[in-house]
This record gives C-alpha cells, structure tokens and sequence, in this order.
C-alpha cells in the first residue's frame, strides 16, 4: 500500500510540532491501469470536515501566532482530525484507492459555501463531519443534492433538517435519550413512583416536552411521571415529600445544567439510605466534575445514556492510543476516538458498498468501538421517506465512586 501526504502542517504547542493539515491523504491498493484484461482500481474520495480555525493560528507570513499554549476551542477539531488521520493510516483498503481530503470550516477563504459554490466538492463520496449550526445545514443540504450520504459524527442535533433521507446522525438526539429512558422505565419501573426534576429553562423545557410526548402516544399516559419544579436550589425536603420507604422510586434529571445535576444528586445521595433512589441523568452527566470525584457521592450510583462506550482494551483503542501517544506526545481524547472511529467505519462502508452505504449503515463488520443500530426518523407520519437517520442504540452507564462502567 502507497500513502502519499501533502499540504501544509499545523503546530501542536502544548507537545511538539503536529502535522494534521493537508490537503489530501490517498490509501492506495490493488491499482490497475485499463487495458482489455486489466481493470481500472476506482477511487473513492472522502470528505472529512472540522474546525480547525486553520487561518487563525498561522500569520500571512506562515508562522504560528500561539506559542504557549493552543486555544482551547480549536482542540475538538484538531482532535478529531489527529482519530480520523490515524484511521487512515491503518486501513486497508481491499479494492480500489481512498483519497481524503481534510477540510477547515472555518477557513476565511475556502469555507463549507464557498467550497459548494466552485464545485469544489462535487467529486466526494461521502462527506464525514464533526460540524453544527450553518455548516451542518449546508453539507446536509449539498448531500441531499448529490445523492451522497453526510455523516453528522459528532452533532446530537438534527439542525432542522428534514426530509433528507442522506443524512446519517451518530451522536443520538436529546430526544432518542428520552426515548431510550422511557422504554427503560416501560420494561423496568412501570409499577414504581417517577419523577421528573427540572428547573426553568429551554432545554428543560424540551426535556419535559420530549417526556411528554412519548408518554402519551398511544392516546394516554402509559407510566406515571410526575414533574418536580425547582428553582436555583434543589431542597431534598421537597423530593422527601413524595418518597415512599417501602417503594422504589426514580427521578429523572431532566436539566442539562451541571449545578443542577450536582445539586439534585446531593439531595437524592442524602435521601437514598433511608429511600431507595435510582437516578437518572441526562447524556452530557458523564463529565460533570463533581460526579466524577471518587469520595463525592461514595457508593451511589448516577446513570446516564451515551451512544459511545468503550473500555479500551480492545486492538483497534489499544493501537489508536500507541499510535497517538507516539505521534503526539498525549493521550487520546473522546474525539480522538471518534474521529478514528467514524472515519475508520464510513471509508470502510463505501469501498465496500459504493453508492449504497445508506443501504448498509447497520453492517457489522467494520464495527470499531460502539455498536450503532441507524434507523429512520420520521418527523410526520405521513412522510414519503426518512427526514434522516440516526443511531438509536444508547448505552445505560453508571458513575460510581469516580469509575464509569457499564450497566445495561
């Protein structure tokens, strides 16, 4: 196999000088020239988009204008494109080449509309981002218009779009975790009290508002989930109130808000020796600074849904951290592991199923970390075809004693 790599390269300060921006990375294998018994090898060209903030770090003149540190809100993308360079260069490619190329959405002179608008893009094969706001919209769309699958990595957000059957979102919706939470609670807790705690706010609101509408889709109220209004404090005098000592009980954290999350746990981790208390969060608990302290909430476990779990120990985590730890001087982070992971699994899919992946999302054979299960979503029942897919399968993990695990 050739690899070839070019472009520019961009300085990692905190470590040592990193290369992670280039214009194209080609995986070649099995190429042929076209003769009468020969066949030409297709190549199959991969689009990866992220925010490098590329023109921000360097001056006109190619220098680095950052010497002690990088700013903190470059490193997702960055990060994701070190997961996705490293995926890269360990895939083998059974038939046919790979061309990648890396693109900064928040480049000044190439960004998402100025790269569609001089058909910069319309060779790609596939489009691979960790975006949101306006260049999700405008990859979504342009997808849409070349018939060619737009894999949103890292978004829990559908971006308001709709009735666009190429666009693929892994990282689940605030509303497929309700989802995922309530058919626990259908299969697990259907005879025990529920409580939804919330204080004000929009992403409360549509918290509530998700609940709701599962709740009472088949025309009435299929569990009994009451709703706890809280204001700055949570006063575990108030949950007291409608505990049962001889009755499990579950409340809901239904806040995004990490001073919220933490005050609610205090007061169910003073309440939970004397009432038996399962709490549950929502998907962005799991880096909440107080859960994770080791002797904060000792013995009492707060669970949360996440589409990603991974204990590492496997050869894919095992050699993604060696490569990384080699190549950069770090450990490898979240988005490390998602920029391999989906790079790694899409690039696989369209090599193997070229102009068909949509039809081959739930292959496992490529399966890298998580397990994923994409299925449509249809916002109105009469629709004609999927608004997008999204990965439906959540893990239900645990936070307790510091140490995340797994729990059903």
């Amino acid at each position: 196999m050739n690899k070839l790599f070019s472009g520019r390269r961009l300085g990692f300060l905190l470590a040592t000088l990193l290369a992670i921006a280039f214009n194209s990375t080609i995986l070649s294998a099995n190429a042929q020239s076209n003769t009468a018994n020969i066949r030409v090898s297709k190549t199959y060209n991969v689009g990866i988009f992220a925010p490098l903030y590329l023109d921000t770090i360097f001056t006109n003149t190619g220098t680095i204008r950052f010497k002690d540190a990088i700013p903190k809100f470059m490193t997702p993308g960055l990060e994701f494109i070190h997961g996705a360079q490293i995926a890269l260069d360990s895939m083998d490619i059974e038939k046919g080449n790979v061309d990648a190329y890396i693109y900064d959405t928040k480049s000044y002179t190439e960004n998402v509309a100025q790269l569609i608008a001089n058909k910069k893009l319309d060779k790609l094969d596939i489009i691979i981002g960790s975006v949101k706001d306006n260049e999700f919209k405008q990859l979504a769309d342009f997808a849409f218009s070349k018939n060619i699958p737009f894999i949103s990595a890292t978004y829990p957000n559908d971006g308001g779009v709709t009735a666009n059957p190429f666009l693929v979102v892994v990282n689940s919706t605030l509303k497929a975790h309700c989802e995922a939470i309530f058919s626990y609670l259908i299969q697990n807790h259907g005879t025990d009290k529920i409580f939804l705690c919330r204080q004000k706010g929009p992403q409360e609101d549509k918290v509530a508002a998700y609940f709701k509408q599962i709740n009472g889709q088949e025309g009435k109220p299929l569990l009994d989930i009451q709703t706890l209004n809280f204001d700055s404090t949570v006063s575990p005098g108030l949950i007291r109130n409608k505990l049962d000592s001889n009755r499990q009980t579950v409340i809901i954290g239904g806040s995004l808000d990490e001073t919220f999350a933490t005050n609610l746990t205090a007061a169910c981790y003073e309440l939970h020796e004397t009432y038996p208390i399962t709490l549950l969060g929502m998907p962005n608990w799991d880096n909440f600074k107080a859960l994770v302290k080791k002797d904060m909430y000792e013995d009492f476990p707060v669970y949360f849904t996440t589409p990603y779990f991974n204990t590492k120990w496997d050869a894919y985590s095992k050699m993604l951290n060696s490569a990384y730890t080699k190549k950069y001087k770090n450990k490898a982070t979240d988005m490390v592991f998602k920029g391999f992971e989906c790079t790694y699994l899409f690039t696989k899919l369209v090599t193997k199923y070229p102009g068909d992946v949509m039809n081959h999302l739930n292959d496992k054979g490529f399966k890298v970390f998580s397990d994923y299960n994409f299925r449509p979503v249809m916002l109105k029942k009469d629709a004609n075809f999927p608004d997008y897919f999204e990965n439906k399968h959540l893990y239900f993990v645990k936070i307790m004693n510091g140490a995340t695990s797994k729990a059903w």
